[in-house]
């Protein structure tokens, strides 16, 4: 069966909804889903989106216990009479091409034309030639993700952030996917591993994937780039145990899949998946501008399908491949609304248009830009020595935490005789003294350090 977004879900659950003014109670609402879909779908994640659509004002409810039933709002009512889209409904500011856009992709399935994957529309972007984003554009874009990190090592920046960016990025990209986790329940995830109650495993994971593929990003700056390795690697963290069949994790699609809600049938023979896959790599790693590779991967790569799922995640943590690379701001995702974001992915999907989707690229990089370098401004100027001595410095917190050994004096000497030149010693040892004072369940990830082998650490020290 087709897959359904939850953006779609939710379209579907309206529609059903609108087509009963009276109102329906669940049990006949997940009849109509059961009808439509051809399987029944799970009770809690109905009852989760009836109350998003409630929250919305989509929806409103009447009467209480067996006899609550779900009535489309006086608002949906008032919007379906005048055939007006609210301006909440656009989210991001939008061009007229990128409003033509989107109207053409909320028209009913039946008035828009079935397409198929068309390889002409990678096949003509020629990198350094061919420009989704304007030259005007993509300085618009240098100057917002300029940051003061300057001439040094890549990644940099995305490691001074790096606390902030797991979260964020984890709870953003995840709520693209109609994931219900809070921001301050990421939080919590994250940082001290705790579960949200009442949420889903599958919920759950995806936020720890999401955590697990920004720390493969960037603490392997050096060693990522738009290359079948890192791509299918990534795919393998994203989707781990997400997936219907384990083997297709990290493996390129050998079988054919429909997108519902959309009339566009992406590409079935495993042979032209992985041709074009390369060549969209290939297309990428060329394209000079960190700015234009990111947005042709968030075009190129779901438009592909070249895995069986999660092709969008793996599309937006990619992208931020060449902003961290470049010392740029990232991209997070930040408010991102999901509506504007499935519909800019339709228009690629259904007409081969990016305008609509270049808007909401555009508006959420400003959007991360704006919280990432007011923090900036926040922060202390880093330390010339952390950053000389910084792969050392957590090869030593590792040999600290791994090898169970106490902070002492005379470790701490042993370590900074091992890692640093005679004349920094002393200093290193201050850096790793500090650092160790400093280490927590939530900063476990910055020395490349797993919870289990901290807390067995902190056991250790504890006993003694």
């Amino acid at each position: 069966m087709p897959r359904v977004t939850p953006t779609e879900e939710l379209e579907l659950i309206e529609s059903i909804v609108a087509d009963h003014p009276k109102g329906l109670g669940i049990s006949a609402i997940e009849a109509n889903l059961e009808r439509r879909q051809g399987s029944k779908p799970n009770r809690r994640t109905l009852q989760r989106r009836l109350q998003k659509l409630i929250d919305a004002q989509r929806l409103t409810t009447e009467g209480e216990s067996i006899a609550l039933v779900y009535k489309p709002s006086a608002d949906a009512v008032a919007r379906a009479k005048s055939g007006k889209v609210p301006e909440a409904d656009l989210y991001v500011p939008v061009s007229p091409d990128a409003a033509a856009i989107r109207d053409r992709v909320r028209l009913p399935l039946m008035h828009r034309k079935p397409v198929g994957y068309r390889r002409e529309f990678l096949d003509a972007y020629r990198p350094g030639a061919t420009f989704y984003l304007p030259e005007s554009l993509r300085s618009q874009l240098h100057e917002m993700g300029h940051t003061p990190v300057g001439e040094r090592p890549a990644g940099t920046y995305a490691r001074e952030i790096l606390g902030r960016l797991l979260v964020d990025l984890s709870w953003a990209s995840s709520k693209l996917e109609g994931n219900t986790y809070s921001r301050l329940d990421t939080q919590n995830l994250i940082e001290f591993g705790q579960i949200a109650q009442g949420k889903d495993a599958i919920e759950t994971q995806m936020i720890l994937n999401h955590k697990a593929a920004i720390e493969m990003l960037v603490e392997n700056t050096d060693e990522v780039g738009f290359d079948v390795f890192t791509f299918t690697n990534l795919h393998a963290v994203l989707s781990q145990d997400l997936m219907r069949d384990p083997g297709a994790s990290g493996r390129l699609r050998r079988r054919p899949v429909d997108i519902s809600g959309t009339v566009f049938h992406p590409v079935a023979m495993p042979q032209v998946i992985e041709d074009c896959f390369t060549v969209l790599l290939d297309k990428a790693a060329a394209i000079p501008d960190p700015f234009e590779q990111a947005f042709f991967l968030m075009v190129q790569l779901p438009y592909l399908q070249p895995f069986e799922d999660v092709n969008k995640r793996v599309s937006r943590i990619g992208a931020n491949i060449p902003l961290i690379k470049g010392n740029l701001c990232p991209m997070s995702f930040i408010d991102v609304p999901e509506r504007a974001y499935v519909e800019g992915t339709l228009g690629v999907y259904e007409l081969n248009q990016i305008e609509l989707l270049r808007d909401v690229f555009v508006w959420a990089y400003e959007r991360s830009c704006q919280r990432y370098l007011a923090m900036t401004q926040t922060m202390v100027e880093p330390d010339p020595l952390k950053i000389k001595y910084r792969e050392a410095l957590i090869q030593a917190v590792q040999a600290v935490v791994k090898g169970l050994q106490p902070p002492t004096e005379a470790v701490i000497a042993r370590l900074a005789a091992q890692n640093a030149q005679a004349s920094d010693e002393e200093a290193f040892a201050d850096l790793l003294t500090a650092a160790i004072a400093h280490l927590h369940e939530g900063s476990v990830a910055r020395y490349r350090l797993r919870r289990s082998e901290y807390l067995a650490w902190q056991q250790v020290r504890g006993e003694d």
